[in-house]
């Protein structure tokens, strides 16, 4: 994320109006807004597989799986962000027309060097504002490393990290598959074998 060092304070309303305008997205995070960086070919081929994967598990599902183009507003972090991938559920959010979701059930971040320091602090900690999210996920790039964080009964969040060889699970979409499959054609990352046993 990248700031205005010179910014003033920005309304929520005032953000909308101008990234409904503008060219480039923008994230908002209490009255300051961060310019969205680029991302790479490894992080853009990581994001269509996930998009796919989801999207061919959830399609007969009253789910929908969003990209990087739809925000998620958290009210009570005074927060929007655009999340790499997002999926709903809520019936609130299924009928809506605005540029924004309200209630994510599981949120993917992908990582890069410029992020993830954010993406697992104080990111995660706005993301946790969202009552409806049940799970959290962080896609290494560099490597075949995912982390899943998923809230537990008691509300408290448990992680649980998969690597080469492994079957991911999320939970609250009841998926399991081969880890494999996020990374097919990744550069420099090898992810074409051992996914015959998919799901």
């Amino acid at each position: 994320m990248i700031a205005n060092q010179n910014q003033f304070y920005v309304s929520p309303e005032d953000y909308l109006a101008g990234e409904r305008q503008s060219p480039i997205k923008h994230e908002y995070r209490r009255g300051k807004i961060y310019a969205r960086v680029g991302v790479s070919l490894p992080h853009a081929i990581i994001a269509g597989n996930l998009i796919t994967l989801l999207g061919n598990h959830l399609i007969d599902n009253d789910f929908i799986v969003l990209n990087s183009d739809i925000k998620i507003r958290l009210e009570e972090a005074n927060c929007y962000y655009y999340p790499d991938v997002v999926v709903t559920c809520d019936e609130r959010d299924l009928s809506s027309n605005e540029d924004f979701i309200l209630y994510p059930s599981l949120i993917i971040e992908i990582l890069s060097p410029s992020t993830a320091k954010f993406d697992r602090g104080g990111k995660f900690t706005d993301y946790q504002t969202a009552t409806s999210l049940q799970e959290y996920i962080l896609v290494s790039q560099s490597e075949m490393t995912i982390e899943c964080f998923r809230k537990n009964e008691q509300g408290i969040w448990i992680s649980q990290t998969y690597s080469r060889g492994e079957k991911v699970n999320f939970a609250s979409l009841y998926f399991n598959f081969q880890i494999e499959l996020i990374y097919q054609k990744v550069p420099g990352i090898e992810g074409r074998s051992n996914i015959e046993s998919a799901y």
